[in-house]
């Protein structure tokens, strides 16, 4: 039976050194209220101290004294963090970037496969997702600053097996865990009913428990023996060894939203607003254009998640689904803070299922964010500008759908880019190339793409390319662009440029719905 304690008595079971998975895609299932106690410990009594933390999506909320990782950014709490995104946390990504933080990033859907390993007393996973990228031996080997090659940990290793190419990620001890679901009753059954996501939290549980570490859940109430509805019930008493209450935090993921959960249905249209027509909602709009009836479909974090609004307004979310690593199919999709989260879905399962129909090819398009891309198609998204951020799911996904769309703006940097008169009118250009001859990192490998035969598009408010014959090619230009000036001069190599080059869907820049729902 679970023993019911204080966050600050779940704060006092940290060891120094010790290595602690922590909850949290983002902003949901952050274990606040340890975390809380967590760095006031350390702040009053030193302790605990250099940790290595594992997690997910590091639970953060892009706030500087915001949830998850940022209560416990003071210098020395967190020696080393494996996670496979970095930077919800602003103070923990600069310390990662700074490199006082040893860093290493992980495919998210690997994290979840492999916490599913080790609490099965696996060596490790198998597996094809990550060939040609960052996380391949033969270039970083998911280590993503300086410190962590410094470290010389071996997270992944190359292999063979019948002559082709795989990579080993390998298993590892995890010394306790904290974690936040809805409720839990007395003996310690854990239910997440009243939470939009259930992430990796069992495969977490499992992980540590089965190898003899600590598992304390945190949870907003704490119910008598029985009550629970059992089909709720994600971790069973089994797991748990501590239960945690936790207290009111400025978390907005952690109220209870029933229509994030599927306990209440909003009238189709509402509950998401309409974007303001801007450059960012022309991207949006042309990434939309690439959705099809039955589609099953991914959005990424950032404009890529706006293609959901876009979607909504044109009235096409009943003709296909949209998904979320996190488990989340259909609705729509939101974004920032909330992202991971879905108004109206169909169903909520475990984010490894998830990638499990993700990695087998199951997507029909993906939608992605790009931070830079090469000539060959390359992209980068986990390490630029001198920011260490990590690939969240964007590994699994990228290498595994048949269509690829990446939607982002087309240079970086401050900008005054309007859309009037059925035109793009750039004013101020941003200064940062995001085209570039060569990239720090590989997030999306082309040529692995040109060997599986992969259709990928990149899509800008001013410029549409596509992948032929492993080669970027342009196709599109938006109206009132000049192509030498607004589009090649600020590139650092010279793309192919199509025949047939023509103007964007004149649509896109005009108020109004498009129509697309009519077609």
């Amino acid at each position: 039976m679970a023993k019911i304690i204080s966050a600050a008595e779940a704060a006092g079971l940290m060891r120094d050194g010790m290595t602690l998975g922590v909850s949290g895609f983002g902003a949901f299932a952050s274990p606040d209220t340890i975390l809380d106690a967590m760095g006031e410990s350390f702040r009053t009594k030193g302790t605990p101290k250099a940790l290595t933390i594992v997690s997910g999506v590091a639970p953060g909320d892009f706030r500087e004294d915001g949830c998850g990782l940022s209560k416990i950014k003071d210098e020395g709490i967190i020696d080393t963090l494996i996670a496979s995104h970095l930077r919800m946390s602003p103070a923990i990504g600069r310390a990662c970037s700074e490199n006082r933080i040893a860093a290493y990033t992980m495919p998210l859907g690997i994290y979840g496969q492999l916490m599913a390993a080790i609490g099965g007393h696996r060596p490790g996973i198998i597996t094809h997702v990550g060939l040609g990228t960052y996380a391949d031996p033969r270039q970083e080997g998911c280590r993503i600053n300086d410190r962590a090659k410094e470290q010389g940990r071996e997270i992944v290793r190359l292999m063979q097996i019948d002559g082709k190419d795989y990579l080993f990620y390998k298993a590892f001890k995890i010394d306790a865990c904290i974690l936040h679901a809805s409720y839990a009753d007395e003996d310690g059954n854990i239910s997440a009913q009243g939470e939009p996501i259930r992430s990796d939290l069992l495969e977490l549980a499992a992980a540590v428990h089965n190898n003899g570490g600590t598992v304390i859940v945190e949870v907003n109430e704490i119910v008598r023996p029985g009550s629970l509805d059992p089909k709720q019930v994600l971790i069973h008493k089994s797991y748990v060894d501590y239960i945690v209450r936790a207290e009111k935090q400025d978390n907005v993921a952690l109220e209870y939203s029933p229509q994030l959960t599927g306990d209440i249905r909003m009238p189709d249209g509402q509950g998401v607003a309409p974007l303001p027509l801007n450059f960012k909602k022309v991207i949006a709009r042309r990434a939309a254009m690439e959705l099809r009836h039955g589609m099953l479909v991914n959005l990424g974090i950032g404009i890529p998640a706006s293609v959901a609004n876009v979607a909504n307004e044109e009235g096409l979310s009943g003709q296909l689904t949209l998904s979320l690593e996190t488990g989340i199919y259909g609705g729509v999709p939101l974004d920032g803070p909330l992202f991971g989260a879905s108004v109206n879905p169909d169903s909520i399962s475990r984010s490894a299922d998830m990638f499990t129909t993700y990695d087998g090819g199951g997507l029909d398009l993906t939608v992605l964010g790009c931070a830079e891309a090469d000539p060959c198609g390359s992209v980068n998204v986990s390490k630029f500008s001198g920011r260490c951020v990590g690939p969240g799911g964007f590994v699994n996904i990228s290498q595994n759908t048949p269509r690829v769309r990446f939607a982002f703006s087309f240079t970086s940097g401050k900008t005054d880019i309007a859309v009037e008169d059925g035109k793009l009118v750039i004013r101020r250009d941003g200064d940062g190339i995001k085209f570039k001859k060569a990239l720090e990192h590989i997030t999306f490998s082309g040529q692995y793409a040109a060997q599986t035969g992969q259709d990928v598009m990149f899509i800008t408010e001013r410029a549409v390319f596509r992948v032929i014959d492993g080669k970027l090619t342009l196709t599109e230009i938006a109206p009132g662009v000049d192509l030498e000036r607004d589009v090649l001069g600020k590139m650092e190599f010279r793309p192919v440029i199509a025949e047939d080059l023509h103007e964007m869907d004149a649509r896109l820049f005009q108020p109004g719905k498009m129509g697309l729902g009519e077609a």
